[in-house]
């Protein structure tokens, strides 16, 4: 075991246990999920963050690479009050300092008071208090880092399922979670991952029956590439988005987004659909929202502890986007139907595009 310190934005630095020695910083953000923490540590949506676990004891089922959702893990580094060896094995394999026997319960009332803030975290058999502060001092704002979707997203384009029978779909890769393409290819699409900047004329090629714009890491805004080709597609293409997607798409067609003080993160956020009147848990990662839908969509569903927009369909458009994770890894299965839905609409551009035109 070696020394740890914590620095939160305003100069408070916190002393635990070294699991997993380095230096790191980045914006703290907290779970509240109490299973899904392989789900967690490899969502591209922490890209850039210090993830702290709110329940206690983190690893009691291990690590399995079938849980993952990339390839590697994206938070910064890793609090808890305690981790097991197993996942400490983990944070070591893949140099992400890891800090427990802290009272976590602190940390969360610290963001929860004070709001998702800046970090600088230290670990290490010669680390002090003045190394976190350094990486501390160091820190970027979330919204400034303008270009965290190269971090995050494939390089070139691939495609899944090239021998499906079903609709077509460009899903737009700004961080995706594996279980997005999983759920789609269930379905027996096939789906063709572009990269977060993708021309145009690059997803024009593959003919899209339904443009997805995926979940992600950072400020919508800075998704230029993403928000082009919403406004590109959206007259002639259905268009869904998933958590950053919906923000996304919001920005594309006259909305706007706003930071959130703390975000939702954790698989029992509550649901309502305003249209049937029933309430639905889900799993949410995510530290900013749409402010203002604008003029060509509406909010069909919100969250029951803030008000804060979960849902958006398109007005004379074919849009449909859920803030939370419909694929449900980690977290409750209630929201799969939104996959069927997307592709029901996306089927009805392909129906549209079959018929010969006249003459």
């Amino acid at each position: 075991m070696t020394e740890a310190y914590v620095a939160l934005e305003g100069g408070h630095v916190l002393e635990g246990r070294g699991r997993a020695d380095g230096t790191a910083r980045g914006e703290i953000v907290f779970t509240t999920a109490y299973t899904g923490y392989e789900e967690s540590l490899t969502d591209p949506s922490y890209e850039e963050q210090i993830l702290t676990f709110s329940y206690p004891l983190i690893g009691n089922y291990g690590v399995r690479e079938e849980r993952f959702e990339d390839d590697r893990i994206h938070p910064r580094a890793a609090i808890a009050k305690e981790f097991t060896d197993e996942v400490v094995d983990w944070f070591e394999r893949e140099g992400i300092p890891a800090v427990d026997h802290l009272d976590t319960r602190d940390v969360v009332t610290d963001i929860r008071d004070g709001g998702a803030m800046k970090c600088g975290i230290a670990v290490g058999d010669d680390v002090t208090e003045e190394d976190a502060l350094e990486q501390l001092e160091a820190c970027t704002a979330m919204s400034d880092h303008t270009d965290i979707g190269a971090q995050v997203s494939v390089d070139e384009p691939v495609v899944h399922g090239a021998d499906n029978d079903g609709e077509t779909v460009a899903l737009v890769d700004c961080g995706a979670k594996g279980s997005i393409v999983d759920s789609l290819l269930a379905r027996d699409a096939t789906v063709h991952v572009f990269p977060y900047d993708a021309a145009v004329e690059t997803v024009e090629t593959v003919d899209p029956d339904l443009l997805f714009i995926s979940n992600g890491p950072g400020d919508p805004v800075n998704f230029e590439g993403a928000i082009t080709l919403v406004e590109a597609f959206v007259e002639d293409t259905p268009v869904a988005g998933i958590c950053l997607g919906q923000q996304i798409v919001a920005e594309a067609l006259g909305g706007s987004t706003e930071k959130m003080t703390f975000g939702h993160r954790g698989v029992n956020q509550p649901v309502l659909d305003l249209e049937s009147g029933q309430v639905v848990m889900t799993t949410q990662n995510h530290g900013y929202t749409v402010a203002d839908p604008g003029e060509h969509l509406e909010i069909t569903q919100i969250n029951v502890n803030d008000d804060t927009p979960e849902g958006i369909d398109g007005i004379e458009y074919d849009v449909l986007t859920r803030q939370y994770h419909p694929e449900a890894n980690p977290g409750p299965e209630d929201t799969l139907d939104f996959f069927d839905d997307v592709l029901a609409m996306a089927s009805g551009r392909a129906d549209t595009r079959a018929v010969p035109a006249d003459d």
